[in-house]
């Protein structure tokens, strides 16, 4: 498990793409460390939308990888799971549900537009007031 420090200064790589750290959330017993990243809608568009991704994983799972001094997902708090590979993909392309770093995940509207991403065993934990409070 990563302290403050090295959340507020290395980014989460997760789907190829890199997450910045805004705060942890309590829901229920478990401390998740809730990060962010605004992309754009489609590059084909001519005005395309900005759209906010929001990623929860419980604080225990992230962990700081020296070799590539990114913060990644471990499961057991100490290993890191398999990452993808190639080229990410803009996030209307993406599966609701799909594997990522050893870990199931969901993708679930927001409420105010864009996208969350939990872990699928997690998800339950997630009520509508929960999600509601993320950024």
């Amino acid at each position: 498990m990563v302290d403050e420090a090295d959340l507020e200064t290395n980014v989460l790589e997760f789907v190829l793409k890199s997450f910045q750290f805004d705060r942890t959330e309590m829901v229920g017993d478990v401390e998740y460390a809730v990060f962010h990243r605004t992309e754009t809608e489609s590059e084909t568009k001519f005005r395309p939308k900005l759209v906010k991704l929001v990623l929860a994983v419980p604080k225990e799972w992230v962990v700081h990888d020296l070799a590539s001094d990114l913060l990644l997902i471990a499961q057991d708090g100490i290993h890191p799971g398999h990452r993808g590979s190639g080229n990410a993909v803009e996030a209307a392309a993406e599966k609701s549900e799909f594997s990522e770093q050893g870990v199931d995940w969901v993708r679930i509207p927001r409420p105010a537009g864009g996208w969350v991403y939990l872990p699928k065993n997690e998800r339950e934990r997630w009520n509508d007031e929960a999600i509601g409070r993320l950024p």
